[in-house]
């Protein structure tokens, strides 16, 4: 492949052949953490489409657009999977194999894939056929009881949770452990990666503290959910927000000392029968300054005081430019690479292609020359 637009030079998995069925959510997500480690991530699309620089989850990959239920489609789609090192695909349980693309099909030829699945049910359980989404998986495993005000519904944490983290994150894991052992076995296998387990193997922190009877049902009434008056956001003077998060004693003592608080406060912090009392008197003394007040009292401290910001005033924080924390990438502002390598950095992204971009020039790589290529084009398989 030499479109210039996706090739990869650089980051720790350069050489990295990974397949990725286009859909939503989690698997988008992943194939492009993947591509921006240096993968060479090829995307089948159901269709070409013009190029969209704000589909982020696609930078850096390629494209190409296959119509699977004609033969000739079907039979390009094995032959770059049979190629590859990994699959990853996020349909419902048995699409893939109705497609003639399940694990059997493609482990026929070629053993060492590893084929990444990604549900929010699972692959099996009574549930696995049902439809959901990141609210259905988090209310399923209890977090999203966990979450909001004590006096209103549960509140859902955007998507970030379930699709992302017991999503994309168990995705990845799985997918690079897979490799890893393939080192020695020199086999692919399965990988069922499903939010409903993803998202309950993140609490582990929770469920020991619900163990030693330190984590209650009810919620804004625990050290993490809001329930302590030092782990909370407050408004302030100009109704921005500040975020106050200082559990360590040492730590919670400068917010003491800096916001003006009782010293007396310090002696009984845990105590969960002065937090509602002190919620209410802490959001006072918030209020009598600005954001930007508060920020330049604890800038530099262990205070664990930081402002909220929005997603505008996020990219221009100055830590966040040091850090080069943000890029822009064809004029769209979006998060560079994470995690940083010293050795293998990642290139700055790609932009995304167009779907279908690359199609010609993954085919020829595959071996179809010119006159093959006009026949499946005139034939409807290249969409």
């Amino acid at each position: 492949m030499t479109d210039p637009k996706t090739a990869k030079s650089g980051g720790p998995l350069a050489g990295l052949r990974v397949v990725e069925m286009q859909g939503l959510g989690p698997c988008p997500l992943a194939g492009q953490f993947l591509a921006d480690m240096g993968a060479e991530v090829t995307l089948i699309t159901r269709a070409s489409g013009p190029e969209d620089a704000t589909n982020i989850n696609n930078r850096g990959k390629a494209s190409i657009a296959l119509n699977l239920k004609h033969p000739e489609g079907l039979k390009a789609a094995k032959a770059l999977i049979a190629r590859s090192d990994v699959l990853i695909e996020g349909f419902r349980p048995g699409v893939m194999e109705r497609m003639g693309l399940g694990p059997a099909d493609c482990h026929a030829d070629n053993t060492g894939l590893v084929y990444g699945r990604m549900t929010g049910w699972g692959q099996d359980g009574p549930m696995s056929q049902m439809a959901g989404h990141d609210i259905n998986y988090l209310g399923l495993t209890g977090v999203l009881n966990a979450i909001g005000t004590a006096d209103q519904p549960p509140i859902p944490p955007l998507n970030i949770a379930a699709d992302y983290g017991g999503g994309t994150m168990f995705l990845l894991f799985g997918v690079l452990s897979a490799l890893f052992e393939r080192q020695t076995s020199g086999k692919g296998q399965v990988v069922d990666a499903a939010m409903v387990d993803g998202v309950p193997a993140m609490m582990a922190l929770m469920h020991s503290m619900i163990a030693r009877g330190r984590w209650g049902e009810d919620r804004q009434s625990n050290w993490l959910d809001g329930g302590a008056p030092f782990y909370r956001s407050y408004e302030c003077a100009d109704g921005n927000h500040i975020a106050v998060g200082p559990l360590e004693p040492q730590f919670f003592a400068l917010l003491v000392e800096k916001a003006g608080l009782p010293e007396a406060h310090r002696s009984d912090q845990n105590d969960p029968t002065t937090w509602a009392e002190r919620r209410a008197d802490y959001a006072e003394v918030f209020r009598q300054k600005t954001r930007a007040e508060w920020e330049a009292i604890f800038d530099g401290t262990d205070g664990c005081v930081t402002p909220v910001l929005s997603w505008s005033e996020a990219i221009e924080h100055p830590h966040m430019k040091a850090r080069g924390t943000y890029v822009e990438v064809a004029g769209v502002s979006q998060a560079s690479p994470a995690p940083r390598f010293d050795r293998t950095p990642a290139d700055v992204p790609a932009p995304p292609p167009a779907p279908g971009a690359q199609t010609e020039d993954v085919l020829r790589d595959l071996g179809y020359d010119d006159t093959q290529l006009a026949a499946l084009r005139a034939d409807g398989v290249l969409t």
